[in-house]
């Protein structure tokens, strides 16, 4: 697959996923657009701007902030071709009848409006250049209601919900969205938080990547609307 004609966005990109999904794209030819709320730390990960690779900081739960830092990429690189959203977060609870507002608001602001905020920003100006790729990441817990996971698997199923409908109104805009739905994905932090656990069985950050870059190619020009899991052997 190659990307050399792509500009491609990841957001969430000072994370495990978005460093691999950045470092693939970058040997694939790409132009990136690396966003993250925390500047410092997009700086000591992947060092300057460069000719083909720029740095943003800015918050997703503040549409001002994302409406300026896609304005800047378009401004440098033309455009953008492939919106790669990637920025997410987990937490677990109580019950649902004991799960606080702020929980809630967590997780949503996070998995959800975040979607919402970068495609609201991206979205005009790929159908202004005639196409582009739009891949998310939701879950594999999005497909039922986990036990004290009731607002990370909604905020999750919310993701596959945008994106086939998404999917179904820029179709004729030659805008293919389509979203992932991992399983626990193979961290440090998640090797620390579950000790006992095989991470053998998980989803390494490289390999999700990979299917994520396929989406965002030419080769997955059929697909469209879909959320495919990526569970490793689970």
């Amino acid at each position: 697959m190659d990307h050399s004609n792509q500009t491609v966005l990841v957001t969430g990109a000072g994370g495990n996923l978005g460093r691999a999904l950045a470092q693939l794209f970058a040997r694939r030819g790409a132009r990136l657009v690396l966003l993250e709320r925390d500047g410092a730390h997009l700086r000591r990960v992947y060092g300057d701007d460069n000719e083909r690779q720029l740095l943003l900081a800015a918050d997703l739960l503040v549409q001002g902030q994302v409406d300026a830092a896609v304005r800047a990429a378009q401004e440098r690189f033309g455009g953008i071709d492939v919106l790669c959203n990637i920025a997410g977060g987990f937490r677990m609870g109580p019950p649902v009848h004991e799960t606080p507002d702020e929980d809630w608001d967590f997780l949503f602001g996070l998995n959800t409006r975040s979607v919402v905020h970068a495609v609201r920003a991206v979205v005009p100006g790929m159908i202004a250049s005639g196409g582009g790729r739009i891949v998310s990441v939701a879950a594999n817990s999005a497909l039922k209601g986990v036990p004290g996971m009731a607002a990370y698997c909604a905020s999750k199923d919310a993701v596959i919900r945008i994106t086939e409908a998404m999917a179904a109104e820029l179709k004729d805009k030659r805008i293919n969205v389509n979203c992932v739905l991992p399983s626990v994905i193979d961290t440090p932090e998640n090797r620390a938080a579950m000790p006992d656990a095989d991470p053998g069985r998980w989803v390494s950050p490289d390999a999700l990547a990979e299917v994520i870059a396929f989406l965002a190619s030419e080769g997955a020009r059929a697909i469209n609307g879909a959320a495919i899991p990526v569970v490793g052997r689970g």
